[in-house]
């Protein structure tokens, strides 16, 4: 079964409003899959941005994403994509904008999310907290807004051809299958399904590895985490009985779905140009 979700098209005002100021803190247009899970739990989404509000907003979070991206090696061969390339994908160079901006947005989402429910998930599961070094400001590009994308495609409205692209990708991720999620860049990339059929020779190395790639993400967000925690409100704790349903959600966002998609995201990014 798919991951329940409340779409952005779909959330009702209060949930709206949330939404709104999530994209505000983070820069980014659109709002991230686990976001929009935690909607479908009553009264758990105006919690965690409570909880989360204060790092989002206050910039430790855009600092610690810089970190965090600087923090994971890719693996070598990742070259980038030549002009030829490009063509083979259906895209001339008047239309890479698109596909540039919608891999800088998951890369930021993906990384915002990492870092701050990694220490979020800690919080909740009563993991020890670490001593953390005073964090640097945040570089001045995580500090911009970055440009709309197009619409997210939804699952069932793709081709069949296309859907199976999608759907083959997100196979190869066993953490976010397991749990009925479709990483949302790939349903993004949709647009373009020529660019879904070469994705995996484009960031072989990465999706060949995906182990070694996953853990050093969470070993990084961990550290990262540190930082975020003093800056946590965790109120009375999580509202209507959803305790376990949230850490459990945040587990698997933590520990699979999100640390999968940023090496995927940062060698799109590499190759991309």
């Amino acid at each position: 079964m798919a991951l329940a979700e409340l779409r952005e098209a779909e959330a009702p005002p209060e949930i709206a409003a949330i939404y709104a100021a999530l994209r505000e803190a983070s820069g980014v247009p659109l709002v991230n899959l686990i976001w929009r899970h935690l909607a479908t739990l009553p009264g758990v989404l105006p919690w965690a941005w409570a909880a989360t509000r204060g790092a989002l907003e206050g910039g430790a979070v855009a600092a610690a994403r810089a970190r965090l991206a600087g923090r994971i090696a890719l693996p070598d061969g990742l070259g980038p994509v030549d002009d030829a390339r490009w063509a083979e994908a259906g895209l001339d160079a008047a239309a890479r904008a698109p596909v540039l901006a919608v891999v800088a947005t998951y890369n930021r989402g993906n990384l915002t999310n990492l870092a701050v429910l990694t220490a979020l998930r800690q919080a909740l599961a009563g993991d020890a907290a670490k001593p953390a070094a005073a964090a640097p400001a945040a570089p001045p590009a995580e500090l911009q807004v970055l440009p709309a994308v197009p619409p997210l495609p939804a699952l069932g409205a793709l081709p069949d051809a296309t859907r199976a692209l999608v759907q083959a990708l997100a196979a190869r991720h066993a953490g976010a299958a397991a749990g009925g999620v479709i990483p949302s860049l790939y349903l993004h990339l949709a647009h373009w399904p020529a660019l879904l059929a070469a994705l995996p020779g484009w960031v072989g190395p990465v999706l060949d590895d995906l182990d070694a790639a996953r853990e050093a993400a969470i070993a990084a967000a961990s550290e990262e985490a540190a930082a975020l925690r003093p800056l946590l409100a965790l109120g009375g704790g999580v509202p209507g009985g959803h305790h376990q349903a949230v850490l459990a959600a945040l587990t698997r966002f933590t520990t699979a779905v999100i640390p999968d998609m940023v090496p995927i995201g940062l060698a799109l990014r590499r190759v991309l140009g």
